[in-house]
């Protein structure tokens, strides 16, 4: 890595560590028609993705000292399209989950949504509006597991029912778990029985959790609370406060690249930021 002021996103050698089997793999599996070996180092677009996931800045904005901001987009976008984005993230999961004495893949997930505004610029056929929540932009939909940990990602329009987003959650969690290992997917009131239809489809018994009706305001519910906290945690990554993305794939990417950086820091023990300072 060529010698600059490091960013408190910058990754250290021990989570580098971490990741660079799996960039190595990509790049062996990806090379050069004229055999040239790649101007920038891998390390430092990782780097480079890091910072604008953490600081929010727009891509002609990336400081100077990381690679021009063409070669930076052109891995974003090719690890988006060949799902290389995810295959990092999960790999570090499964290594946190059996840090914790647990299975590669949950038997209990907790589905949820949030909507969010969209940047101006971002296609209006890829946005809507959110009538419950009053919110115009897309909606992301996740699944997590006991630890808080993302097993699966959806990005929509704002004005996509959670059913419809839930119905995407269970396919995916299905898709990209071993078979059979999420037995139940718990999730709140505004699910209906459309999703617990297909989650019978797809071998995972959805449960709906219903508020006390005397209670009143914000009340974390039991095990679903996980999933309120992921979105928090999420909230400090400044590209994902709006959807500045033209694709919602890419919206996929940037939840997957902020919970790379939260897993790696889980795995070398570093201190998790606190949200004033974030």
């Amino acid at each position: 890595m060529s010698e600059r002021k490091p960013y408190k996103t910058d990754v250290s050698d021990e989570q580098w560590a971490q990741v660079e089997p799996v960039i190595a793999a990509w790049k062996a599996a990806h090379p050069s028609v004229s055999g040239h070996r790649g101007r920038y180092e891998m390390r430092e677009i990782v780097n480079a993705l890091l910072y604008q996931g953490r600081s929010g800045c727009q891509w002609d904005l990336l400081p100077h000292d990381f690679p021009p901001p063409g070669a930076v987009k052109y891995y974003f976008y090719t690890w988006r399209d060949d799902g290389t984005d995810q295959t990092i993230h999960d790999l570090l999961r499964w290594q946190v989950r059996e840090q914790m004495g647990r299975k590669a893949d949950p038997s209990l997930v907790v589905l949820d949504t949030q909507s969010v505004h969209a940047a101006a610029g971002v296609p209006a056929g890829s946005t809507g509006r959110d009538a419950a929540k009053k919110v115009p932009g897309r909606k992301r939909g996740l699944a997590v597991d006991v630890l808080g940990l993302v097993i699966a990602v959806v990005v929509a329009a704002a004005s996509a029912h959670d059913n419809a987003v839930g119905i995407a959650l269970l396919d995916k969690v299905a898709a990209d778990t071993d078979t059979d290992a999420v037995e139940k997917a718990l999730v709140d009131q505004g699910f209906k029985n459309a999703v617990v239809a297909h989650g019978q489809k797809v071998g995972i018994a959805v449960e709906v959790v219903e508020r006390n009706p005397a209670q009143s305001g914000f009340v974390p519910q039991a095990k679903r609370w996980v999933v309120e906290r992921a979105y928090g945690i999420l909230m400090l990554s400044r590209r994902l406060v709006r959807d500045y993305e033209h694709r919602p794939r890419s919206s996929e990417s940037r939840v997957y690249w902020a919970m790379t950086a939260v897993i790696l820091r889980r795995l070398s023990g570093a201190a998790m930021p606190a949200w004033r300072t974030a």
